[in-house]
């Protein structure tokens, strides 16, 4: 268990924080280029406890700045589009996406006074389906490499859910692998071999090793006397993690704090050769309103169904996932208290991922970059993201064979 201001420094995002300070050294996705159409409104948006406007200008680029106007503290989210930036309606002062102010129509002729005014603004990169921005200070690191980021349409996938509590309470969920043979059992999926080999053994073994970006979990459960069913999940500095392998991919997910008690969940499902099912992907999108939370949620107990829960699911949640985790991290509180805890053997990934979280943290305080920030571009390949799903010989040396596996999966990039 953590001390009370250890899990306020685990959880705490909003400026001038420890973690957040952490959060905002690492390009961030701050919404889909679904959300912003070109010629759309601009998008007010809550990012790390900071109330912000996400905008298109004339060319098309997205800008991201402080939702406050300078000058009397309008809402430029109702702002107009025009002559190159972002005019507020109240007085018409222009912004650019930098946040230099362009015009302001009721100071006399000649006046230099909109030289002076700087609007919170931070730099914005638009790739594969998101709009990221930088909010630390200096100059922005790279973007990673990572590869589903220059992957064709048929072959990668955006989307994003919200979850009502902290950021740390969803990711902690992706790399703690035991819940997977209870809260996601499904009895009916007979023809899936995973949700088979999750029924037959649900007291897993479990290793953990630090990589180089974050913590690997692995997770094997004995099949056969010859076989063994292998899973990796993966923690990636500072708020990432990746988890269900497909045949050739895997799911990439970014928890992005809205504040300290809700958090946006951008996921990024990768195949590298085989094209994905963008039907049945499409479909998940159906479970979320408007605003993408998800329909099932705690104002209706997660349409738990008892009955359910004798002949279909264990959980009784439906057949979602991401349902099924809303229940169990939300049902902890919007800020779980960890002094409240007690982890087992099964936690192994989880107690690994929180020393290279704090010690990402205490580099940071101390005037250093994170050991996985990248500014070299010839450094900028790919961090070691590839996850392993399936069987392997029941052989002592089982995790040299699991991470033989993910190398050549890898290598298919390089």
């Amino acid at each position: 268990m953590l001390t009370k201001a250890e899990n306020e420094l685990l959880t705490k995002t909003g400026p001038g924080t420890p973690a957040g300070d952490l959060l905002r050294r690492f390009w961030q996705p701050v919404a889909l280029s679904e959300e912003l159409p070109l010629g759309g409104a601009p998008l007010p948006i809550r990012v790390m406890s900071e109330d912000l406007v996400l905008f298109r200008d004339n060319s098309g680029q997205p800008g991201l700045l402080g939702i406050h106007c300078a000058h009397r503290g309008a809402d430029l989210s109702y702002g107009r589009i025009e002559d190159g930036g972002l005019r507020c309606i109240y007085h018409g002062w222009l912004y650019d996406r930098a946040g230099g102010c362009l015009e302001q129509p009721g100071e006399p002729a000649g006046s230099t006074f909109h030289e002076r005014i700087r609007q919170t603004a931070y730099p914005c990169q638009e790739v594969a389906g998101y709009v990221f921005s930088y909010m630390g200070p200096g100059e922005p690191p790279l973007l990673p490499n990572y590869e589903f980021l220059s992957a064709s349409a048929e072959r990668h996938y955006t989307a994003k859910r919200m979850n009502e509590c902290n950021f740390l309470q969803a990711l902690e969920g992706t790399y703690d692998p035991q819940h997977l043979g209870f809260l996601h059992l499904i009895f009916t999926a007979k023809d899936d071999p995973v949700q088979g080999y999750l029924a037959t053994d649900q007291a897993p073994t479990i290793e953990v090793e630090e990589t180089e970006n974050g913590v690997c979990a692995m997770r094997r459960l004995r099949i056969s006397e010859s076989e063994y069913y292998v899973k990796s999940n993966k923690y990636v500095l500072p708020n990432t993690s990746v988890a269900a392998a497909t045949a050739s991919g895997y799911t990439f997910h970014w928890y992005v704090p809205i504040d300290d008690e809700r958090c946006y969940i951008y996921d990024a499902v990768f195949s590298r050769d085989v094209p994905l099912n963008r039907d049945r992907l499409q479909g998940s999108r159906s479970e979320r309103d408007q605003n993408y939370r998800l329909l099932r949620n705690r104002d209706n107990r997660y349409l738990q169904d008892r009955a359910e829960m004798k002949t279909t699911t264990f959980s009784g949640l439906g057949l979602s996932f991401n349902a099924q985790d809303a229940c169990v991290i939300e049902g902890a509180g919007t800020i779980q208290d960890r002094t409240q805890e007690h982890l087992g053997y099964t936690d192994k990934g989880i107690i690994a991922a929180r020393k290279v979280y704090l010690k990402a943290i205490r580099d940071v305080q101390e005037g250093a970059d994170p050991a996985t920030i990248v500014r070299d571009p010839a450094r900028n390949r790919l961090q070691n993201t590839t996850v392993v799903d399936g069987v392997i010989p029941a052989v002592p040396e089982w995790r040299e064979r699991l991470q033989e596996r993910e190398h050549a999966m890898a290598d298919l990039h390089r």
